[in-house]
């Protein structure tokens, strides 16, 4: 069916619930106004059964179908916390809190799962119970993690766990996914060199760090150009090059890259630790100088299970039909992986039209996808746990 009228009638309300957490971002676990007024709207639409404090400000609701035969438990996620980015749209919602805004439209998805939760409590047209999931820290606090390990799943008794992000640069509303590494692993690096300081103009009394940072850099390069598969995906970004000086005639003592490898298979990422390693401290050691290496796993592959996977795409199809099931994995890393990991479950992504990428001051969600949305998290649980 195409999407469902209640959410056409409620569009503009789910749209003010959005824009009000547009204009009060909050990061990381730090979002108490946020799960307050999660809470006081799950409270509105009469549901009682609610547990805050999870992960710290994560917030968990639990309705009732109108019958349980099935004894089964449908998980539904929504990521809250925003970013610590200035906000240039210049919009009449923009945010209120300078140096934070909701970036990668994480106000979008908590407002979609508000809206299908006020429908599912509603009708409760299906045989079970859903387990809405409201998680903070999802930009780099890892709390999808934290609420697996608070015990998230058994607690709750989860069966299966589903969650959406919005895509920009598909057409709004509109749906795409495919089985297995949809979302890459993320890990970070910190490289620190130390050589000898010295004069720039007797670089010969000193031993140049500079120069070592610069061939780490590009050997770095060799794991994606070299040492991987050609048919596999890795990156490798050194994103910060700082030295102890500032200055132009002082060769500094110490140089710091840091950066981010991303990948999808877990050989390749064993391999791209490996190599980030040996390149590193041979490199350095070539060039006379010492090396500091901290290596840190992040957020593992996103990675769809195949029958949820072909059972989220066909909910999709019956909102708008067309959704691409083969979607090309996109090397950003998302912690719903942790859920993933512990639950059968799937993870789609919904269109966000034309516009600025996430993560960019001018970033926006587009209200237009909320009824689709919407309308997706309410087909999962009345088609996954379907009336007799």
């Amino acid at each position: 069916m195409p999407i469902k009228n209640r959410f056409a009638e409620t569009h503009s309300e789910i749209t003010a619930w959005r824009r009000h957490l547009h204009q009060h971002p909050e990061l990381m676990f730090d979002l108490p106004e946020t799960a307050k007024f999660v809470e006081e709207k799950l409270r509105s639409f009469g549901i009682t059964d609610i547990t805050t404090g999870i992960a710290q400000t994560g917030v968990v609701a639990v309705i009732e179908g109108q019958s349980n035969t099935s004894g089964r438990t449908i998980g539904l996620r929504a990521d809250m916390d925003a970013l610590p980015i200035h906000e240039a749209t210049g919009l009449p919602h923009a945010s209120k809190t300078p140096g934070k805004m909701h970036a990668c439209g994480h106000d979008g998805h908590t407002a979609m799962l508000l809206g299908a939760a006020q429908y599912l409590a509603e009708t409760r047209n299906f045989d079970g119970r859903v387990v809405l999931i409201f998680q903070p820290a999802e930009e780099g606090g890892g709390g999808g993690n934290v609420m697996v390990e608070e015990g998230l799943m058994d607690r709750w008794n989860i069966d299966e766990v589903y969650g959406m992000h919005n895509m920009p640069g598909h057409p709004t509303g509109h749906f795409a996914i495919r089985e297995g590494a949809l979302l890459a692993a993320a890990d970070e690096f910190n490289i620190t060199l130390t050589g000898q300081g010295g004069h720039a103009a007797a670089p010969h009394e000193a031993i140049d760090t500079n120069l070592a940072a610069a061939h780490v850099l590009i050997a770095l390069q060799s794991i994606a150009s070299r040492n991987t598969d050609p048919l596999k995906q890795v990156v490798v970004s050194v994103c910060t090059l700082r030295s102890d000086t500032d200055s132009h005639n002082v060769l500094p003592h110490q140089v710091l890259l840091r950066g981010t490898v991303r990948t999808l298979a877990p050989e390749v990422r064993d391999l791209a630790e490996r190599r980030l390693h040996d390149l590193t401290r041979l490199t350095a050691e070539a060039h006379q100088c010492t090396a500091e290496i901290d290596y840190q796993r992040g957020y593992p592959v996103t990675s769809n299970h195949s029958e949820q996977t072909r059972f989220a795409a066909d909910a999709a199809d019956q909102i708008t039909p067309g959704t691409i099931r083969d979607t090309p994995p996109i090397m950003a890393g998302e912690d719903f992986s942790y859920m993933l990991n512990a639950r059968p479950g799937a993870y789609i992504m919904i269109g966000n039209g034309d516009g600025a990428t996430v993560h960019h001051p001018e970033y926006d969600f587009d209200d237009a996808a909320i009824p689709a949305g919407c309308s997706w998290f309410a087909q999962v649980v009345e088609d996954r746990l379907a009336r007799a």
